[in-house]
């Protein structure tokens, strides 16, 4: 399961803020007829944090709609509370998602008792859980041994793994039962040739076919054009690891000519500088 890459889709407004909703269509299908394996809606990339619960419902609804019986989908659940978050696992049952992406409780310093109970809680569905790994964002480190407890749940398949440490990913492949997926662009090389057998990117938005040659280099064993094409990819795959995320995406795709529009506050458009040092990430990606 969850092989190949899978990005994490942005979520495109109108000038006034509102959800474009055939630029969402338009931009979802136009990942798919890229190559990209499978669309994860509503994470990070997504802004989930910014949108109502029924917006979040209607991007879902749309995204499921154009990736039907194209490629899988994997629905972020992200949620302040327990019950939010079932909400939108429950939606994903409802839709035939291939399964739900999932950080730890956040906005909240979780127990670990507690946190394995959030988790039992997402599995009452029945869909696959892919456990997000994202101790920068979240008072959880899922580390290996903490996922090996999370394991005994049958739901739990997988870890989107963004430690930074990928060290971990032998690890949590020789003590747990669950798939390893790489998380973070600037080190999606190091993470599939370590084991991961999938890719959750977010720049990828930006460089669908790009990311597919390096993921098809490094998954066939051809290294030294692998290691050719990442190092022209790194200066931008690098702001995945960045607050600035979601705007150099939405920056980027603008430059590309398929504009999705900007953010909702509080972030803000990149500043001139910012602007700059994309441009010549792009530069090199491109």
């Amino acid at each position: 399961m969850f092989q190949g890459i899978y990005v994490a889709i942005t979520t495109p407004f109108d000038p006034g803020f509102a959800i474009d909703e055939p630029r969402l269509r338009e931009h979802a299908d136009w990942l798919i007829r890229q190559g990209v394996h499978g669309l994860v809606p509503t994470g990070t990339c997504g802004e989930y944090q910014s949108l109502s619960v029924d917006e979040r419902e209607r991007v879902i609804r749309i995204i499921a709609e154009v990736a039907r019986g194209r490629v899988p989908l994997l629905v972020g659940v992200a949620a302040p509370t327990t019950e939010q978050a079932l909400r939108w696992a429950r939606l994903a049952r409802e839709l035939d998602a291939e399964g739900i992406m999932a950080l730890p409780p956040i906005g909240y310093r979780a127990t670990w008792n507690e946190t394995v109970a959030y988790y039992r809680e997402l599995s009452r569905p029945g869909l696959p859980i892919v456990v997000y790994n994202n101790p920068f964002d979240t008072a959880v480190d899922l580390t290996p041994d903490r996922l090996q407890a999370l394991s005994q749940i049958p739901e739990v398949m997988a870890v989107k793994e963004f430690s930074g440490d990928v060290r971990r990913i032998p690890e949590i492949l020789g003590e747990t039962r669950l798939q390893a997926i790489a998380g973070a662009d600037d080190l999606a090389l190091e993470g599939l040739s370590a084991g991961a057998t999938g890719w959750i990117a977010g720049l990828a938005n930006i460089v669908p076919q790009k990311s597919l040659e390096l993921y098809e280099l490094i998954t066939t064993g051809q290294s030294e054009a692998a290691w050719t094409l990442y190092r022209q990819l790194l200066p931008l795959f690098r702001y995945d690891s960045t607050p600035r995320l979601v705007q150099v995406i939405k920056y980027g795709l603008d430059k590309i000519g398929r504009p999705v529009g900007g953010c909702r506050p509080p972030r803000l458009p990149l500043e001139e500088s910012e602007q700059a040092s994309v441009d010549r990430a792009l530069s090199l990606a491109l």
